[in-house]
């Protein structure tokens, strides 16, 4: 039975690798994660580990003081979610995303960006 038990566990290792990359995390971001940028992007374009489902992933972007800069409904092709941002003056922003990936796992974050000194 301990034969066994171990041939077992030895044919599901290799599947585990795969079930941790099972949900969509964001790979790269524009303008990168934390940067600082001269002037202000046109859109923040996101891409993720895995394929998103349009219709359940989102993204809005906020200046500090929580008002919405982006202008709406976030675009989605493959695993790049990509939402147009409004005149943005310097400044901090916040893009809070979230990602429902092709298999159906949900995931979410946050990150910040500047626009000009700080």
């Amino acid at each position: 039975m301990r034969k066994f038990l171990t041939f077992v566990s030895l044919l599901l290792i290799p599947l585990a690798p795969v079930a941790a990359r099972a949900h969509a995390f964001l790979d790269h971001a524009s303008p990168l994660v934390g940067s600082t940028v001269a002037t202000a992007p046109h859109e923040v374009v996101m891409t993720f580990t895995q394929n998103l489902e349009p219709a359940f992933s989102t993204a809005q972007v906020t200046d500090s003081s929580g008002a919405r800069v982006d202008q709406g409904k976030a675009q989605v092709s493959g695993n790049t979610m990509t939402v147009g941002l409004k005149a943005l003056g310097p400044g901090s922003y916040k893009v809070h995303w979230h990602a429902l990936s092709v298999d159906t796992h949900s995931t979410e974050g946050a990150f910040t960006f500047h626009v000009g000194g700080r």
